[in-house]
């Protein structure tokens, strides 16, 4: 008997739909997008029901601008529903990557400050141009940079 449900196969393999589909990326380096902006590399060493993942030897990365620098996490694990985007890491890109950009993880820290200054003050000064003809969002500012 034939199934109801047609067969879907990428690159000879069966392709399984939902949180599953990401078993095939089981001891491979990933890199994760979070929803609050960070990104972590590692190991996928293993996945729930949920989405959410165990890695090892993570390194969280730090962008600013082109630059970058990364943070040793080691074994880290990365709730499901945080995740936006996941994708292998081509090892040979990485390389070319590290050696154009990265920085050491106290001078990318420092920038990531500077950066994160510039922008509360750029937000201050539009919450004032706006104050000042009469729209007041002050009450929906809110940073979360204390816990960075």
């Amino acid at each position: 008997m034939e199934s109801q449900y047609p067969q879907c196969v990428v690159d000879g393999q069966p392709y399984l739909p939902g949180c599953i589909s990401i078993l095939s990326y089981l001891e491979k380096r990933l890199t994760i997008l979070l929803r609050d902006g960070k990104t972590f590399i590692g190991y996928l060493q293993s996945i729930d029901q949920f989405a959410n993942l165990l890695l090892a030897n993570t390194k969280e990365r730090i962008y600013v601008g082109e630059k970058f620098g990364d943070i040793e996490r080691g074994i880290y694990i990365v709730r499901g529903e945080n995740v936006v985007l996941i994708g292998e890491v081509d090892q040979k890109k990485e390389e070319e990557l590290c050696a154009e950009h990265q920085m050491k993880t106290e001078e990318i820290l420092i920038m990531q400050k500077q950066q994160q200054l510039l922008k509360i003050e750029a937000e201050k000064a539009r919450q004032k141009f706006l104050k000042e003809r009469g729209l007041d969002f002050s009450a929906t500012l809110q940073t979360f940079d204390d816990f960075s």
